[in-house]
């Protein structure tokens, strides 16, 4: 018996169709298999110690003893202590000294090495540059806390130019003390975000600012109208990540003032870690951490929106 000439073709076709099926079937598998340990390991260290933080946020606990159910007590002590309104006021306060001077120094220093990328020039200033970003947030704050002294090389540089009415203690300073730890983290973070910037400048076409020349236009129009518009992207990763260095801040206040004088530069991160291991209040502490988290979000949602690409 001879098979029909007309179902040699469907056959083939049907073999032909069937591999790519489970070619796709064992590339999911495979990405499965790829993704699931980093899964994994996410879901043990971000995912559950934050679905816990939120069960102790409803609780009165001191961490040790029972622990009892305390409803939203805990977040409205955080939303209406005045203390604790005021620390996470601080933190805010440090995002003007963490976003706008690394990111606008950043800026004025991309825009200025635009044209020396690759000379010695450029290459020396992205490296001193730099150099802040790869020492230890402690060995950072324990320098600049002995520069900041009363003895220290800042007081003895404006004793020098004849200011000597303007030396003062500046991290015991109830005035001066939150400042002079926002100028710590600017410096931390200004390698970063020059970095980033100069990274993105080099992206633009440089065609852009050639014909903006013939066309008489001035170093701030190009600024304005060529390189800021380039640097979209870069400009908002760099306000998210300083945005978030500031909220988040713990390491750099807690070597150089641990809150001090008063409470004037104590930020959230510093206050949970006291209330959960100082004062024992594990369930206000979590509740904090909650609303820290929150802020962050809401913080960096819009610089997200209006920096993403359009296109």
């Amino acid at each position: 018996m001879t098979e029909h000439p007309s179902s040699v073709p469907d056959a083939r076709q049907r073999a032909k169709k069937a591999p790519p099926a489970r070619k796709s079937r064992k590339a999911r598998l495979t990405a499965w298999l790829f993704i699931t340990p980093a899964f994994l390991a996410y879901a043990a260290f971000v995912l559950v110690p934050l679905g816990m933080s939120v069960y102790y946020s409803f609780l009165r606990w001191d961490g040790i003893g029972e622990a009892r159910f305390h409803g939203l007590t805990n977040y409205i002590t955080v939303l209406t202590d005045p203390k604790l309104l005021q620390i996470i006021g601080n933190a805010f306060q440090l995002v003007l000294y963490f976003t706008i001077i690394p990111v606008g120094l950043g800026l004025a220093v991309a825009s200025a090495i635009r044209g020396q990328m690759n000379g010695r020039f450029g290459m020396a200033t992205r490296t001193i540059l730099f150099l802040p970003q790869v020492i230890p947030l402690v060995a950072a704050g324990i320098a600049w806390s002995w520069m900041f002294a009363s003895t220290g090389l800042i007081n003895q540089a404006l004793k020098s130019v004849g200011l000597s009415s303007w030396a003062k203690g500046w991290l015991g300073d109830f005035v001066w003390a939150l400042p002079a730890v926002g100028v710590i983290g600017a410096w931390v973070l200004l390698g970063l975000c020059t970095m980033l910037l100069v990274t993105g400048i080099t992206k633009i076409d440089t065609s852009l600012y050639e014909a903006a020349r013939l066309d008489g236009a001035r170093p701030w129009h190009e600024f304005r109208y060529i390189t800021l518009p380039g640097l979209r992207q870069e400009i908002g990763v760099c306000v998210t990540v300083t945005v978030i260095a500031a909220l988040a801040s713990f390491d750099i206040v807690y070597i150089s003032t641990q809150g001090g004088p008063g409470i004037t530069t104590t930020v959230p991160g510093l206050e949970i870690y006291r209330l959960a291991f100082a004062h024992r209040q594990v369930g206000l502490a979590s509740a904090l951490a909650i609303v820290l988290m929150v802020l962050v979000l809401l913080s960096i949602a819009p610089v997200q929106w209006f920096t993403r690409d359009k296109k």
